[in-house]
């Protein structure tokens, strides 16, 4: 027996509103240029948001507009929260892309070195690892709830964290929640604690039924008190949450972060196709669970090495699925590019709750499974 334990974050904590202004600025640099090169970077602190790194694009972005707007929308309004993107300052310090770069780039080959990391099991309906499921569903729920009931007290930043127990590889049941919640000063510990039980845990727990086995542990709130939240507790940066943004530690991560990057930089495409092509042998049925890997070099047009693991759950050797791999998909960036409709403006939805699991996101889709069949 093993527990396995995995955490979210939700939109207001600073870390991820720092990757959905990334995001936001990428979006609206590939609606005027779906070619553009981007490199984006925020840091959040209290009242303050810098925007820095590397931009190429034709056509003209206001930095500061997409910056308080996003802020807003997630729900900074107002300096009683500790942060409003109305009247936070906004520091911009942008340049445009080392041309040293763009040579390797613009012939095809990859932006940057590195390793990526994909995975899909049949631990859950979306093909994630259960415990980074449950754990995206609990601080999703509890911004929908704050969102439609704002008369709860509930504040943009919240966590969560899921431990499950798993025997013999298997998820069994679900041991341990933790779920930290901001809240309106006139809340008590033992309110909030209540209103997050009935509002939050319950209702996700519903969806995840088979695994409640037992008794639950739950940490709700445990210091006792979260009034002050977001950029005014915690700097929030950029690419700070990548193992909330994958696997939640069931999986490597090669340590390249995802918001603010063009597709051109393999960190981001080149782990969508390895999520992709992961999710597609599961489809296939040639595995139950399977973990690509993926290494680049920079200016190189192919991967300088692919790695596949099945745990002990392939139906056929890995050499064989591999042979499948290279036949079915092109692994180069451009190719990956194409294939995943990569130069669109679809990324902040990317920047909460995880870049994996999302029916919408094209890299989820599993309809080329059938490449891989004889």
């Amino acid at each position: 027996m093993n527990v396995y334990t995995s955490e979210s974050v939700s939109e207001g904590h600073p870390d991820k509103l720092a990757d959905q202004i990334s995001d936001a600025l990428l979006d609206a640099c590939l609606e005027q240029d779906p070619n553009a090169r981007v490199a984006i970077e925020t840091l959040l602190t209290r009242g303050l948001a810098v925007v820095a790194g590397e931009v190429t694009v034709e056509g003209y972005i206001d930095v500061a507009d997409i910056v308080r707007k996003t802020i807003n929308e997630v729900g900074y309004t107002d300096t009683e929260l500790g942060f409003d993107g109305r009247t936070c300052g906004v520091l911009v310090g942008i340049q445009e892309q080392s041309p040293d770069i763009a040579m390797g780039v613009d012939t095809g080959g990859a932006g940057d070195q590195g390793m990526m990391f994909g995975m899909a099991s049949r631990e859950t309906k979306e093909l994630m690892p259960l415990p980074i499921s449950i754990a995206h569903a609990l601080t999703r729920r509890g911004a929908e709830v704050r969102k439609k009931h704002p008369s709860l007290g509930f504040r943009p930043d919240a966590k969560s964290q899921v431990s499950v127990i798993y025997e013999a590889g298997k998820p069994r049941r679900i041991d341990t929640i933790v779920f930290s919640q901001q809240h309106a000063p006139a809340l008590t510990r033992d309110a909030v604690q209540e209103l997050v039980m009935e509002h939050v845990v319950k209702p996700v727990l519903e969806e995840y039924g088979e695994f409640v086995d037992g008794e639950i542990k739950y940490h709700v709130n445990p210091t006792g008190k979260f009034e002050i939240g977001g950029p005014q507790a915690d700097t929030g940066v950029t690419g700070r949450k990548i193992i909330v943004d994958t696997y939640g530690g069931m999986c490597p991560h090669g340590g390249g972060a995802f918001s603010g990057k063009d597709p051109t930089k393999v960190d981001r495409s080149a782990a969508y196709m390895a999520r992709h092509v992961a999710k597609c042998i599961v489809a296939a049925g040639l595995a139950d669970k399977v973990e690509i890997a993926l290494a680049y070099a920079i200016g190189v047009v192919q991967p300088v090495s692919l790695n596949i693991e099945t745990f002990g759950t392939e139906k056929e050797s890995s050499e064989c699925i591999e042979r499948r791999i290279r036949d079915a998909f092109d692994m180069s960036p451009k190719a990956i590019i194409k294939h995943l409709g990569l130069q669109r403006p679809i990324y902040r939805n990317t920047a909460k709750n995880g870049h994996f699991g999302n029916p919408s996101f094209p890299w989820e889709r599993t309809t080329e499974a059938d490449r891989l069949k004889d």
